[in-house]
């Protein structure tokens, strides 16, 4: 008997275990908002597009040969964005900003144009910054669809780009990104800086990280984010780093609606 009930405890102490790492599996899954997410690198769109394909329109830059790395605003305009654009213009640096509707894009239209006409590439981060995965596909849909509207109506130019608040997406996303003629860009390098407004700090995080093709996530509506930018261009250029735009980095391939990208 005593050595059955060890048998029993042992095999429940195992089945709680495995329930334990069941439910954490399960509390993954649900973060990460989809039960399995493929993402496309850089690289790999520069490879199908073939050796022969002429490099990006904009620019000079061939990501094939340049060591590249893309600098992402998330969830602007905001008060800090006019300062922004100066540094980015004093460093001839392209960015690509994925804009909020509410309180954003509505707030200050002026910056949404300066961004397209100082070349940058101009996106969507949703109207209200909804968590899609908790979503009904018809609010998916005006999510996305209205601060296309808006952006086209400001720019003359419909985007093609979308970033998913907190990265989740999943297959229903994916679907109606696709009907909308939208791609889905995630990141590869992220300083957190919505957890800290200490500049130093935001910048060491971004330098510890990044790569070759990197997608570097930043929020420039945080204080201390705005200020890290001209150290973070400095030290990656000294490093051999040419800034692109995000479709500067997949160029001369596309990003194909409904695919993620990071």
């Amino acid at each position: 008997m005593l050595s059955l009930t060890r048998k029993m405890t042992k095999t429940g102490t195992g089945l709680r275990a495995a329930v334990t790492l069941a439910a954490a599996a399960s509390l993954t899954l649900a973060l990460s908002g989809c039960t399995k997410l493929e993402t496309t690198s850089p690289s790999s769109v520069r490879g199908a597009a073939g050796a022969q394909a002429r490099a990006a329109e904009f620019g000079t830059v061939d990501c094939r040969h340049t060591k590249c790395i893309a600098l992402t605003f998330d969830a602007g305009p905001s008060e800090n964005s006019a300062r922004l654009l100066d540094i980015l213009k004093e460093k001839q640096v392209p960015a690509t900003f994925f804009l909020l509707g509410k309180r954003h894009i509505d707030t200050y239209p002026e910056l949404v144009r300066r961004m397209a006409d100082e070349g940058h590439e101009v996106a969507s981060h949703t109207w209200t910054h909804k968590i899609l995965t908790d979503a009904e596909p018809d609010e998916i849909r005006e999510e996305l669809e209205r601060p296309n509207k808006e952006i086209e109506r400001l720019t003359g130019k419909r985007p093609t780009l979308m970033r998913p608040p907190q990265g989740r997406t999943d297959d229903t996303v994916h679907e109606i990104c696709r009907e909308l003629g939208l791609a889905e860009v995630l990141w590869s390098v992220t300083a957190k800086d919505y957890k800290t407004n200490d500049s130093d700090l935001i910048t060491e995080r971004v330098l510890d990280q990044s790569s070759r093709d990197g997608i570097i996530l930043l929020h420039d509506i945080y204080d201390g984010t705005v200020p890290a930018v001209p150290g973070i261009i400095d030290a990656l250029k000294e490093r051999g780093y040419v800034f692109v735009t995000v479709p500067q980095l997949l160029a001369p391939g596309k990003a194909e609606p409904g695919k993620v990208y990071r």
